[in-house]
């Protein structure tokens, strides 16, 4: 059975696309199936992979209102063991036109399920926030991965979203565990940086990943070329560091979450 990763913050600018596009990219590269979903409107992930957005006929929305099921929408990547379900901003008005349905926050949990057979890894991509988006990709997922952006007000941001997540253990997903917190956008020169990184580690110790993902300018130019960092440039320490986080994940799905 795959293993069903969402990766959330509510804080925007925190790096989550850009390990949703990266690690994914990183577990196929190790030869893993892996399948990425794109739950954000912004649909920027979707465009990572060089994909037109406009150009899509059906996306995750017409999932979400059932005018298409999952095996419908999936793309195939430059990366042979990796497909991805694109987004539109459509999604936006979904919430909406979904609000008489019964069940609605189970929505994408019951249409990954019978994917689980198919992939190892099953990586959602959440949008920068706590709606009805994101609690779905919570429901339907085994953990969450959440990255955290080493600058003065990270930790306020983590707790809100660490409230949510044991919320969600109540009323929807009794079994939702934390993947690791991922420290990102680390700039070695900054001393906030540093300070951030020990204070994390402080308080969340084994939860946090020994990976951490730098500020790098090559991370920050691969998605206008449509392609994954590894892709991009292998060499770069972007790239490096999230083929080192996929061997953490992968440790994980072997020895069992932290």
């Amino acid at each position: 059975m795959g293993k069903v990763i969402a990766i959330a913050n509510q804080k925007g600018g925190v790096g989550k696309t850009t390990t949703a596009i990266n690690l994914s990219a990183s577990l196929a590269a190790a030869e893993k199936r892996v399948l990425l979903i794109d739950i954000d409107p912004q649909g920027n992930t979707t465009s990572g992979f060089g994909i037109d957005r406009e150009s899509l006929q059906i996306n995750l929305y017409h999932q979400f209102i059932g005018e298409a099921q999952m095996s419908d929408i999936r793309i195939k990547t430059m990366l042979s063991c990796l497909d991805i379900i694109p987004s539109s901003i459509d999604l936006i008005g979904a919430e909406v036109e979904l609000i008489g349905r019964d069940n609605r926050e189970r929505i994408l949990e019951r249409a990954v399920s019978p994917l689980k057979n198919e992939y190892e890894f099953i990586i959602i991509d959440c949008p920068p926030s706590l709606g009805f988006l994101t609690l779905n990709a919570l429901t339907a997922s085994d953990t969450v991965l959440i990255p955290v952006q080493c600058e003065y007000y990270a930790m306020e941001g983590l707790g809100l979203l660490l409230n949510t997540v044991r919320r969600i253990q109540q009323s929807f997903n009794p079994y939702l565990r934390i993947e690791g917190i991922l420290l990102t956008m680390h700039d070695v020169r900054n001393n906030i940086s540093h300070q951030v990184i020990e204070e994390v580690r402080r308080h969340f110790e084994d939860k946090v990943f020994e990976t951490v993902i730098p500020r790098n300018v090559t991370l920050s130019e691969a998605p206008s070329h449509g392609k994954p960092v590894i892709l991009y440039d292998v060499r770069s320490r972007g790239a490096q560091s999230y083929l080192s986080l996929a061997k953490e994940v992968m440790d994980n799905a072997k020895n069992g979450v932290r």
